[in-house]
């Protein structure tokens, strides 16, 4: 059993006995991350993938589970989250393909060779700096604030980072869908398929999946609705499959 710290946890990701590190204290997954791991989860085999942001490790851990990926690389800014995640890593057996970074994502032409991944995949924080709530931890407020990089670095690092036709899949806030496919294109990074998820039938969509692929021509798909909840409060049956709880 790894060292776990005070205010830690374990959680068990209920799939194949992969389990988790959290601190309560900080920013812990949330349904966001589940549902990246599963929309990238058509990542090929033997593919080369970096989680940019990867925070606790749970989009890494899940698609190492998902897929047959050979090679997985996580990059996490924040010392504590790194060194969380790391035991995390330990803890499911993966140190052999799964690889974390301490540093800032722009640092990264520094640290690995570009143009070399297959896909990239990242959860990246959701608001502008001066937006939202912001009288919170520090550690909270680098996960959800664009402080040590902002949307347009993620989207120009993964071009950077990808081979040609390799793809980005992303979550993030339906607001900032404009910024992102504006950055997108400016980085030759393609729109092929975008999922809205909303909490219920009838409520406005607070998330969405989006795949980019390098230097491909136009074609965008958007794809069924995701719903989370059910009139009556449960979970749907495709977030039930997603969380493989299904009845």
């Amino acid at each position: 059993m790894e060292n776990i710290l005070e205010n830690e946890r374990i959680d068990d990701l209920e799939y194949k006995g992969l389990k988790i590190i959290q601190n309560k204290d900080g920013f812990c997954f949330g349904i966001d991350s589940i549902l990246l791991s599963d929309f990238a989860s058509e990542i090929k085999r033997n593919s080369k993938v970096i989680d940019l942001g990867t925070g606790t490790g749970i989009i890494g851990i899940m698609l190492c589970a998902k897929t047959e990926l050979s090679q997985m690389v996580g990059v996490e800014i924040q010392k504590e989250v790194y060194d969380m995640a790391k035991r995390s890593i330990k803890l499911n057996n993966l140190q052999h393909k799964f690889e974390i970074i301490n540093d800032n994502i722009k640092n990264l032409e520094n640290i690995l060779e570009m143009g070399t991944f297959d896909a990239v995949v990242t959860n990246p924080p959701y608001k502008k700096v001066g937006t939202g709530i912001t009288n919170e931890n520090h550690k909270k407020l680098l996960s959800r604030h664009e402080i040590t990089a902002n949307l347009e670095d993620f989207i120009k690092v993964s071009a950077k980072l990808l081979k040609d036709k390799g793809n980005l899949y992303m979550v993030h806030r339906p607001d900032r869908l404009v910024d992102i496919i504006e950055h997108l294109r400016k980085y030759k990074l393609e729109p092929k398929k975008i999922r809205f998820i909303e909490p219920s039938i009838g409520k406005e969509a607070n998330l969405i999946l989006i795949k980019a692929t390098k230097n491909a021509k136009p074609f965008l798909k958007i794809e069924k609705t995701l719903y989370v909840y059910k009139e009556n409060g449960e979970y749907t049956n495709e977030i039930l499959k997603i969380y493989n709880k299904e009845k």
